[in-house]
């Protein structure tokens, strides 16, 4: 009578990738873990330990985001060219010694050179992430990317219960002691990384068999050519900024233009993270391929319109009502925000030919940076406008969404380009 497999096991052994496929999701969580410790207290630290002024800290932070912006691109064209995993691991590395640098000085320019040089790694790193697994998990990409996003959740979580743990301190040499642990993680999925085996490149599949069948390749390499497609990525820019609104906009509301108590902020984030670890990978079986990632565009705007028409009214009554329209905006954009990135995730992928995958998720890595450099001025002009402009912003979102929807209709109709069927085996 045979033993039943431990219930681990089970769990192990659906995850997409085999054995390099769940070493990644531990790298994953490891690095979120250390981004957790550190994210929270960036600003303190250039304030506390740097010294630096209020203009002085926002102006870093700008001109390091702008910088970043092109990290995206240029880790998907060098992605094309040579093997992922050493990439991976050198982005991890520079990421660390950027971090590492800033404990050497404290002049303005010179942390403001650091923040920039980690910022372009920063950036980057997810588009290698998803390239990984668009290489590895093949057909299942979906399904792994939702994996990979629960766990880079769960690891926020830690992270940042970690850094309120040595805040609490009150010490200055808190800050230092944080960064220094994130650093840390670094090297730990570095290590990790480099046992991870190379996956197979779609490119070079795709270039074979059509050289065999025409003798020349029939798609585009260069994604700036590509019109509709920097015109889709434009618009999943604009359904990218449920991020700022959840992280920016509503600690930002509840404090300036409604009555709920500012201890709530830190409960919404909580129950953002608490719902994308229990939904995200069950929702991903509607993305599956690029015609159902098509159709999660209609729910996806109407969940912005929830979700903007609850933060007009909590602005409109007393603590009560502020308090549940709040929650209610926060599941909505929440909801939104795990759609946005089961579409988002296929789409991109899907629109992209496989001789050029890197070259084309770099491109498209644009959308989420310049979400994240532009979005925050963004929702801070909505909400000087006052509560009516949430409404006119959850519309024009609806026109994103639209416009996408339209915009992919004829690339959507056949099997993705860069799928390739590939054969994991366990290392």
């Amino acid at each position: 009578m045979s033993r039943p497999t431990p219930w681990h096991r089970t769990v192990l052994t659906r995850i997409p990738g085999g054995r390099d496929g769940r070493r990644m999701l531990l790298v994953s969580i490891i690095d979120k873990t250390g981004t957790g410790l550190w994210a929270g207290c960036t600003v303190l630290y250039f304030t506390y330990v740097s010294g630096l002024g209020l203009g002085q800290v926002g102006l870093l932070m700008t001109i390091s985001g702008g910088v970043g912006i092109a990290g995206a691109p240029l880790a998907g064209r060098l992605a094309d060219r040579f093997p992922l995993v050493r990439i991976i691991v050198g982005a991890q590395l520079m990421r660390g010694a950027a971090l590492l640098a800033l404990l050497t000085t404290d002049d303005f320019l010179l942390l403001t050179l650091y923040s920039a040089l980690g910022a372009l790694p920063d950036r980057a790193g997810s588009v290698l992430i998803k390239l990984y697994a668009a290489r590895l998990a093949g057909s299942d990409r979906v399904r792994y990317q939702a994996i990979q996003r629960t766990t880079v959740n769960i690891g926020w979580s830690i992270g940042g219960l970690g850094a309120a743990a040595a805040l609490a301190s009150g010490s200055d040499h808190a800050y230092p002691v944080l960064l220094i642990g994130n650093v840390a993680t670094y090297l730990v999925i570095a290590a990790l990384t480099l046992r991870c085996a190379e996956p197979p490149a779609p490119s070079r599949v795709a270039a074979t068999s059509t050289a065999a069948d025409t003798g020349k390749t029939t798609t585009s390499t260069n994604p700036w050519r590509d019109r509709r497609f920097l015109a889709y990525t434009a618009t999943d820019a604009a359904l990218f900024l449920d991020d700022t609104i959840l992280q920016v906009a509503i600690p930002l509301w509840i404090v300036h233009a409604t009555t709920a108590p500012v201890g709530l902020a830190p409960l919404l984030l909580v129950l953002n993270t608490v719902l994308v670890v229990l939904f995200q990978v069950p929702l991903a079986r509607f993305g599956a391929d690029a015609r159902a990632a098509r159709r999660l565009l209609v729910p996806l705007t109407g969940l912005f319109v929830i979700g903007t028409l609850a933060l007009a009214a909590s602005a409109a009554g007393g603590r009560t009502l502020a308090v549940t329209a709040l929650v209610v905006a926060v599941i909505a954009l929440t909801f939104a925000e795990v759609v946005h990135a089961t579409s988002s995730w296929e789409l991109s992928v899907a629109l992209a030919p496989a001789e050029a995958q890197g070259a084309y998720l770099g491109v498209h890595g644009l959308a989420q940076s310049t979400q994240r450099f532009a979005g925050p001025l963004l929702v801070t002009g909505v909400m000087s406008a006052g509560a009516l402009a949430w409404p006119l912003l959850g519309l024009g979102l609806v026109a994103a969404g639209a416009a996408q929807h339209r915009i992919i209709r004829d690339r959507t109709t056949e099997p993705s380009l860069s799928v390739t069927s590939t054969t994991v085996s366990e290392h």
